[in-house]
């Protein structure tokens, strides 16, 4: 048997036992199921106004998908805001909540993955680096919560992205390894926790990631629904 021939059956069968391996998904959710990217860079820019400093895209990058505690700590450090770090997050979540009510949109292809999902009884859970007081506002708009089997946020963990801990907590919550449960990311941080713990990370390009670095994603793509997506499940 030709070598070419050899190899080719072999990576179909590696991809034939991967998807057998899939047992759940996990979900980030800004960015990667609703378009509140945006949203978050228009609530920092309104709160770094408020002091007459302005919110540079380089910091925009450094915070996404990162915690709370880091993101408002960084901004300290960098404008010497005099606040601690709880209450610029207080006034930003204020901020943003306001913003939401101008409305926000879902990201390609995320009824139709949920869709896929529910038909075939693939339990799924939520993972953000959110605060609880804006991720459930977020997903209580949209009907989320009742379509998941559970939602971990900033409180459920104490290392955020992209320390493994919160795709772990995941995965025992699935009651499955690691190995078996596929990770939906838009963020670098976000793909390094879920490939630090030994999950099976895929990234969703999108227009506020389109320079990120997705090393250690296994596939990047540019929907929810795209069929790499699909033929893994």
């Amino acid at each position: 048997m030709p070598l070419r021939v050899r190899l080719d059956e072999h990576v179909k069968k590696q991809e034939k036992t991967l998807r057998m391996e899939i047992k759940a998904v996990a979900f980030d959710m800004d960015g990667l199921m609703f378009d509140t990217e945006e949203i978050y860079r228009k609530s920092a820019e309104i709160l770094f106004a408020r002091r007459g400093k302005v919110y540079t895209e380089e910091l925009f990058k450094a915070v996404m998908g990162r915690s709370a505690k880091f993101s408002f700590e960084l901004f300290k450090e960098t404008c010497g805001f005099p606040e601690t770090w709880q209450e610029l997050r207080t006034e930003s979540e204020d901020i943003f909540l306001e913003l939401l009510d101008d409305g926000f949109a879902p990201m390609p292809g995320l009824y139709e993955l949920l869709e896929f999902l529910e038909q075939r009884t693939i339990p799924k859970g939520i993972c953000t680096s959110s605060d609880p007081r804006v991720a459930l506002e977020v997903l209580r708009r949209k009907d989320m919560p009742r379509r998941f089997d559970f939602i971990l946020t900033a409180e459920d963990i104490t290392q955020t992205k992209p320390d493994p801990e919160i795709y772990l907590k995941a995965a025992a919550r699935f009651g499955i390894p690691p190995s078996e449960m596929l990770v939906l990311e838009d963020s670098t941080a976000g793909c390094q926790a879920a490939h630090n713990a030994g999950a099976y990370g895929i990234a969703v390009r999108a227009k506020h990631n389109a320079h990120s670095s997705f090393a250690e994603a296994k596939k990047v793509v540019t929907s929810l629904d795209d069929p790499q997506i699909l033929e893994l499940l």
